[in-house]
């Protein structure tokens, strides 16, 4: 398994060398994904920002999510993920967004969502979606670094 430090680097280069750019939409990350890009020199070329949209009040009031879909489908869905992608990249005008909201325990779980549900999606620059439901093993560190490694091993599958 490739280093995620080594990962990171190679998106940086890689979308330099394209001239593209990426933003981030987290939630149960907390800002672990834009805290790997911003460890690597280079991070300035093309990370545009990125939100910790903790709280449905900001998901709905910064990004978008209609109070609707949080109400039916619940912060931890394919639909809010979507919603959160397009907010972040209205907000943003970047070429990739990445997307995450979960439930990284050890509370917040049920038996439809249990603790490691994660939503993790991808918005391209064609303004596909490419959105992943997961469910990761472990305590909350673990949950949290298991959506931040799929996050960005998402964005490398569709860079290259």
């Amino acid at each position: 398994m490739k280093n995620l430090e080594k990962s990171v680097e190679d998106l940086i280069e890689i979308l330099s060398s394209k001239e593209q750019t990426v933003s981030f939409a987290e939630s149960c990350t907390g800002g672990r994904i834009a805290s790997a890009f911003t460890a690597v020199s280079g991070s300035s070329n093309i990370l545009y920002g990125s939100c910790v949209t903790y709280a449905n009040k900001i998901k709905e009031e910064w990004l978008g999510v209609p109070k609707e879909i949080l109400e039916t489908k619940g912060a931890v869905s394919q639909e809010c993920v979507e919603y959160m992608l397009r907010g972040m990249q209205k907000m943003a005008s970047s070429d990739y967004t990445l997307a995450v909201s979960g439930i990284a325990g050890p509370t917040g779980g049920t038996e439809l969502k249990p603790v490691g549900t994660v939503y993790i999606g991808l918005l391209t620059p064609d303004g596909n979606s490419d959105i992943h439901h997961c469910l990761f093993k472990g305590d909350r560190h673990q949950v949290q670094e298991q959506a931040t490694r799929f996050a960005i091993e998402l964005l490398e599958k569709n860079v290259k």
